[in-house]
């Protein structure tokens, strides 16, 4: 009989119970829902497409999502035409603003605006049944 093999494998399969009960044990602490914010910003372009890029893959892994955009109001966006033809079903699509403020340039028109989006989106992001909610300007 080989009992050196045998404590071998005896004292690495105690390990390894160890270090899965470990896992187990983190993994079931993480098993709670917690947000994650991700900001893009800086000079150039990119920002608005990692975010719908984003949106794109929570709806690729059937999950609902919403879109609050603080300008571009009434504009015919591609991003918007795609989402609400296609994906409506998964993808709430909120254009809220009313163009630049230089544009407007009615300060209390912008500010209103403003807060109507602001308020649309704390409504998505509380709601639990949406999983991802896209904040573009």
């Amino acid at each position: 009989m080989d009992t050196d093999g045998d404590d071998n494998a005896n004292r690495h399969k105690a390990k390894m119970q160890k270090i899965k009960a470990a896992r187990d044990r983190m993994k079931e602490d993480r098993q709670g829902e917690k947000g994650l914010v991700i900001i893009h910003t800086g000079p150039g372009k990119g920002k608005s497409s990692s975010g719908f890029g984003m949106i794109l893959r929570a709806i690729a892994h059937g999950m609902p999502c919403a879109v609050v955009q603080f300008i571009k109001g009434a504009w015919d966006t591609g991003e918007r035409r795609l989402l609400t033809t296609h994906f409506g079903d998964l993808c709430q699509f909120h254009a809220m603003g009313e163009g630049f403020t230089w544009e407007t340039q009615d300060k209390a028109r912008d500010i209103a605006a403003a807060q109507r989006g602001w308020d649309k989106a704390k409504d998505l992001i509380r709601d639990p049944s949406i999983r991802m909610v896209l904040l573009d300007e």
